[in-house]
């Protein structure tokens, strides 16, 4: 088993990352009942927070059926990082994560996320005031570096480590590569077996299949993996990986039945927590993704992100499970594209 301070975790744990736009509660919920091991919220601005903003607030909220919970906040001040880690703080997530690694141009331009890689006396003084703020265990997700120069993620692990970071998710690449290339674990590795380090490493970016997550598992050593684009519209990644590692066999590919299930289950969530009419448009960017691979899909597809009524969306989707009566899902490779413009983790 995974320690994160007093949270118990599996052996190597899969985590779901915190991804914009992507990982609120309907989302996590569906990961988790699909073999997630801990959740990260959305990305949350430590501004917002301390203005009270009304988006800001709503990505505290967390359903029981879904913990253990991280709630990731970034910023670049120290005084209010470390106000809202106290808001986070009595909100009762499980732990509190710092964004070191979003490098979307907006976000680094007010010298937070990956931008603060630039400063790591910087850094370190963040992460102690928000240690220093919260009762609860403090994480930390951020890059190799800003540059192919600059990867001083060795020095970075142990300052963090050393200021009571519990435990540390690094994104192979640096900044200035955004999504570009293969993400390099070698670096990743290199902190982990570092004997000054106790605390748990985790690995992110470009695992995209069960083998890849046995291969990275066994070459660099990592005490667990986090997935972001490969779990959009594949929430199944996170059991078929599990199931690899235990028994060295790749799981079927999920039925029709089983998109279609929990596609419904995305859609209840979503209107339970957004209401009927966020919760309906939200849910119109995953209905292709979950249905992926069916062809002539794109018909049905059409339909449902024109519907406003629930439960003519879920008339739509049983038309589909009867369309495809029989038909056998194939695995077919996961694309790790860039899926918009925010932060993607």
């Amino acid at each position: 088993m995974v320690k994160i301070d007093n949270i118990t975790l599996p052996d190597f744990p899969l985590l779901l990352a915190p991804m914009e736009d992507v990982s609120d509660p309907p989302f996590r919920v569906v990961c988790k009942e699909n073999g997630a091991d801990l959740m990260y919220t959305e990305f949350i601005s430590s501004e917002g927070l301390i203005r009270d903003a009304i988006k800001c607030r709503r990505k505290l909220d967390i359903f029981d059926e879904e913990r253990p919970v991280g709630i990731q906040i970034f910023g670049g001040d120290e005084e209010r990082l470390g106000m809202a880690a106290k808001i986070v703080d009595v909100t009762n997530p499980e732990l509190l994560d710092i964004n070191f690694g979003c490098p979307v141009k907006g976000i680094v331009a007010k010298g937070a996320g990956s931008g603060v890689l630039k400063d790591i006396p910087l850094m370190v003084r963040l992460t102690e005031a928000c240690v220093k703020s919260t009762s609860l265990p403090v994480t930390v997700k951020t890059r190799l570096g800003w540059d192919d120069d600059t990867k001083n993620i060795e020095e970075v692990a142990e300052r963090l480590q050393d200021v009571g970071v519990k435990a540390l998710t690094i994104h192979g690449r640096t900044r200035c590569q955004m999504y570009k290339g293969e993400a390099d674990w070698t670096l990743i590795a290199k902190v982990k077996n570092n004997p000054r380090i106790h605390i748990p490493i985790f690995g992110n970016g470009d695992i995209d299949s069960p083998q890849k997550a046995l291969e990275y598992k066994n070459r660099y050593g990592v005490d667990g993996i986090m997935i972001g684009r490969a779990a959009i519209g594949y929430p199944w990644i996170f059991r078929e990986i599990r199931h690899y590692l235990d028994t060295g066999e790749q799981l079927a590919a999920p039925t029709v039945a089983e998109r279609v299930q929990v596609c419904k289950r995305h859609l209840q969530q979503s209107l339970q927590w957004k209401g009927p009419v966020a919760g309906i448009y939200a849910m119109r960017r995953h209905y292709l993704t979950y249905l992926k691979g069916l062809p002539g899909i794109k018909e049905f597809r059409n339909r449902l992100v024109t519907l406003n009524v629930p439960e003519e969306i879920e008339a739509v989707l049983d038309e589909v499970l009867r369309a495809y009566d029989g038909f056998e899902m194939a695995h077919t490779p996961i694309q790790l594209v860039n899926y918009h413009e925010k932060c993607p983790l």
